[in-house]
């Protein structure tokens, strides 16, 4: 498998001996580890979160960075035949080729080596992009906004409507309107995080529950 894995459609005998299956397979193995890697690392995120912080970790530029890393795009090379070296050294320059082979790879090893050891490796070369995943994840404020402007009309402004306790623990209470309209409230240890609560809250009046 590991040829089959190396090998570019361009040089490929026919379709079925690139690393074309391969790769298909890679992107879903990849997605599933990727899933349940962040499900266990952020057990409070919610379904949207978890979302945007997956489409960072496996993403072309992801991928085609653990390539790199990897060496991939080097094997590919010296895997190809003679008379199609040129070729190789232009494809495996390109970012969609690195990260195709990153999947065909893993699609590889999930079909050759097994499952546990295929979640290894996968946690090992990915392991800095799951770490930063979530600095992927989108401010309640800002999925409000794109939520409104997609329907049109006026966007949202935030008034901090009460303070209580002291300057060392105050809480703040803010909501969020659309005109005139309250859209949602909530509370925070800072003015900052009252208005992102009442975003969230009107999010979920929204429907988007995620």
């Amino acid at each position: 498998m590991r040829r089959v894995a190396l090998t570019h459609p361009v040089w490929a005998r026919d379709a079925l001996q690139s690393y074309e299956r391969l790769e298909f397979l890679g992107d879903a193995v990849l997605g599933v580890i990727v899933t349940d890697a962040l499900m266990e690392r952020h057990p409070d995120r919610r379904e949207g979160d978890l979302t945007w912080m997956r489409q960072a970790v496996v993403s072309r530029d992801a991928c085609a960075s653990v390539a790199d890393a990897c060496g991939l795009p080097e094997a590919m090379i010296a895997a190809a035949p003679a008379a199609r070296r040129d070729d190789a050294r232009g494809l495996a320059a390109h970012r969609n080729v690195k990260a195709a082979l990153a999947e065909s790879v893993i699609g590889a090893g999930w079909h050759d080596a097994g499952e546990p050891a295929t979640r290894a490796a996968v946690l090992g070369a990915f392991a800095d992009h799951l770490a930063h995943a979530h600095e992927r994840i989108r401010d309640p404020k800002t999925k409000l906004q794109e939520r409104l402007q997609a329907g049109g009309g006026t966007g949202a402004r935030y008034e901090i409507t009460g303070q209580e306790g002291s300057a060392h623990e105050a809480v703040f209470h803010a909501r969020v309107l659309r005109g005139d309209h309250e859209l949602g409230a909530g509370s925070g240890s800072s003015k900052q995080a009252a208005e992102r609560a009442a975003a969230d809250a009107a999010l979920r009046s929204l429907g988007e529950v995620d």
